[in-house]
């Protein structure tokens, strides 16, 4: 028998019918393929047990997801919607003159495509336009919630049960009640952000079909926050959409740990810096006169021997700490040791240093 028919019979047998392979020789290959069961397959491409569903840091899909940014490295976005969190309650209690609980439930980072096919239908898509960011984001209105706040406005009985009507347009009168709600949502959320910065969000549309919502490439990443409205027995979600490119002109704000945090500046060290600069010894030349010479000349100097300068006596003389001209002198003599009496301010002298310098170069 050949080794593929060999091979044929036992993949044809039924489970654990299939006659044991013999031991292999000296003269095999090598060791038989080892086949990966379940759960091995399952931990490579990141989709552990039950416990581990919502572990997307391991495996193939940590690959894939690797590319998101985390909205952890913008810390001062959290504290907007926390205080965005907070508006919203008053402002939706003033709104439906009922007891509204909001919370925050998640904020996490996904591609703007993977959130346009989670959307659970129906429900209402609200585009608005940041304007000093110059971009657009989305308010998702997930149906329970509509019908929670229609009936809350028009005097509807509470019900423990929610009402959901499926299989139907929402009419005018249902898509002004929710638009009128999401007014109130942009309206705090532009009171959120003020104290970070101006960010004006003006409603562009409404859409209950999430192919019309495209506000950004299906690859993009963005935020997602998701909030729980509640109001005594009924309620539902509320989601909010952010592309990171509506966020970039701000991102350096949402990088502080707190508000009003200066990067790169330290006024304890500055103050200490600068009392040390006081306390610090440099040495300085007294610069009489500069000579060219050619290096023949100067290798040929012997000890003993006068250089003639080319100023006189009273000439004033540079003082200059390396390259740098300080200010300038006259020579004298103090007791026993030669001395420079200084003629001119520091900053006065490196002004006109640079003044002649720029002209030099022209």
């Amino acid at each position: 028998m050949s080794a593929e028919d060999a091979s044929a019979e036992e993949w044809a047998a039924p489970d654990g019918e299939a006659e044991a392979p013999a031991a292999p020789g000296p003269d095999a290959d090598g060791a038989s393929e080892r086949i990966l069961n379940q759960d091995e397959i399952d931990s490579l491409l990141g989709f552990g047990g039950a416990e581990e569903e919502t572990d997307d840091r391991s495996g193939v899909r940590a690959i894939i997801n690797s590319a998101l940014v985390s909205y952890e490295r913008l810390p001062m976005l959290e504290i907007v919607f926390d205080r965005m969190v907070r508006m919203m309650t008053t402002s939706l209690r003033n709104l439906t003159s009922d007891n509204v609980e909001v919370s925050l439930e998640q904020i996490s980072s996904i591609r703007f495509g993977d959130y346009l096919s989670s959307i659970p239908l129906p429900a209402v898509i609200a585009v608005f336009r940041a304007e000093q960011l110059d971009n657009f984001g989305l308010v998702t209105v997930d149906s329970n919630l509509i019908y929670s706040i229609i009936d809350v406005l028009l005097g509807g009985r509470r019900s423990s049960a929610g009402v959901r009507v499926e299989g139907r347009p929402y009419t005018t009168i249902e898509r002004s009640i929710v638009t009128r709600m999401i007014e109130v949502v942009l309206s705090d959320l532009k009171a959120a952000f003020q104290p970070l910065t101006a960010v004006d969000c003006q409603l562009d549309r409404i859409e209950t079909n999430p192919r019309f919502a495209a506000i950004a490439r299906p690859a993009n990443a963005a935020i997602v926050v998701k909030l729980r409205i509640d109001m005594d027995d009924r309620g539902g979600r509320l989601e909010l959409l952010l592309p990171y490119a509506t966020l970039e002109p701000i991102r350096k704000m949402l990088l502080q740990q707190f508000m009003g945090e200066k990067f790169g500046r330290d006024n304890i060290w500055e103050s200490h810096l600068a009392d040390e600069l006081w306390q610090t010894k440099i040495e300085v030349r007294a610069v009489l006169d500069t000579v060219t010479a050619p290096l023949k000349d100067v290798l040929s100097l012997k000890v003993g021997q006068t250089l003639m300068l080319n100023v006189g006596p009273e000439a004033p003389v540079t003082v200059a700490c390396g390259p740098a001209e300080l200010t300038r002198g006259r020579v004298g003599r103090v007791g026993h040791a030669v001395a420079v009496r200084i003629e001119e301010s520091v900053a006065g002298a490196a002004k006109k240093a640079m003044i002649a310098r720029a002209r030099g170069g022209k």
